[in-house]
């Protein structure tokens, strides 16, 4: 009987072993059994749900917190102490009853989707306080939103740093982002459209706060990968959903800056910045981090540019394709193309003899 990585992801999860004990475990016998013949069908872990019974138990979080909304917002607009109070308390119980159930589906039960959509609600009820509190304490309506999404952000680092749900880190970082732009308007930039958030030649500064987030994002992202390169435990979980957030304000704002202006230089440069961003994506062993910033960069090219799009939506879908299918020879032939560098042995392995 051969015990695999899945096996070990499903230890860690049901509380069997811990997530140092099982990357010992793993690096153990690869070693003994050499990277090439650990890591010949090597993939990308990626779960969002364990069984069925979690998609019921999902359905039944969302229709029980439909239900507290709808009772909560009439109790609040009817009560004689004001929406700003009544929402605060709704509020401060909606987060521990949210804590008290995160308790139970993430810590105990180990569920997946129940932690992603508690994650969300606890975020929501970090909301509320916000605006609850800009009521109460009568200031400017025009920073509402800057202030609720500032104590959604510090709330959900610190719901993250109890649980450890990778979802709710990529909504904490989500939150700064939301509280960094809200913050550059009530100085008085104003954003006119989704291009703002992108285009470096815009002369506002939220462009250059997407790019700036992106890549820290990016840069800890690789840090937890780096912790966890044979991806057993929820650190390289925490890397996926980082890659998810940096990915799209990376290449988004590379990308649709340089198409803007389409010009036989500006697309050179676009094909070159693909290509790094794939090759990127090879060497860190990450699809999640190519696929998803292309997949927004495609999106928002239909939204902020006006025809000539087709072609290279369909160059960058060949392009997919093609490393898709053949992704770890590519990345078998890359790496041991590469010079070896200090965090080299500390990426993802590979098959260093993999064949065509």
């Amino acid at each position: 009987m051969t015990i695999e990585n899945d096996d070990l992801r499903a230890a860690v999860s049901a509380g069997l072993l811990t997530e140092p004990q099982a990357a010992s475990l793993t690096k153990l016998a690869d070693e003994r059994r050499g990277y090439r013949a650990a890591t010949a069908q090597i993939d990308e872990p990626f779960e969002l749900f364990k069984g069925f019974n979690e998609i019921f138990i999902v359905v039944g979080l969302i229709i029980l917190y439909s239900g507290w909304t709808a009772i909560t917002g009439i109790a609040a607009f009817t009560s004689s102490a004001g929406k700003g109070s009544s929402f605060l308390i709704y509020g401060a119980i909606q987060l521990g009853v949210v804590g008290l159930m995160t308790a139970y589906f993430t810590l105990k039960r180990r569920m997946i989707a129940p932690s992603i959509v508690l994650s969300i609600f606890f975020g929501l009820g970090a909301l509320q306080i916000g605006f609850a509190l800009i009521q109460i304490t009568s200031a400017p309506e025009t920073m509402s939103m800057t202030v609720a999404v500032g104590i959604a952000a510090v709330a959900l680092m610190f719901y993250w740093y109890f649980f450890r749900i990778p979802f709710s880190l990529m909504l904490s970082g989500l939150a700064v982002f939301a509280f960094a732009i809200g913050l550059s308007s009530s100085g008085g930039a104003d954003i006119s459209g989704p291009s703002d958030l992108f285009l470096l030649t815009t002369g506002w500064p939220f462009s250059l706060i997407t790019i700036s987030l992106g890549l820290c994002a990016f840069f800890i992202a690789v840090r937890f990968d780096m912790s966890d390169p044979h991806r057993v435990t929820r650190r390289s979980a925490n890397g996926f959903w980082l890659h998810v957030l940096a990915a799209p304000a990376i290449v988004n704002s590379i990308a649709l800056t340089l198409y803007s202006n389409p010009t036989l230089i500006s697309l050179l440069l676009l094909t070159l910045f693909l290509i790094l961003i794939a090759l990127t994506a090879i060497i860190i062993d990450r699809r999640s981090f190519l696929i998803s910033g292309i997949g927004y960069m495609i999106a928002l090219i239909f939204t902020v540019v006006d025809g000539g799009y087709g072609m290279v939506v369909l160059l960058i879908g060949l392009g997919l394709v093609l490393i898709g299918s053949n992704w770890e020879k590519i990345r078998c032939k890359l790496m041991n193309a590469l010079p070896d560098f200090k965090a080299k042995d500390k990426l993802p392995p590979w098959n260093t003899t993999a064949k065509d």
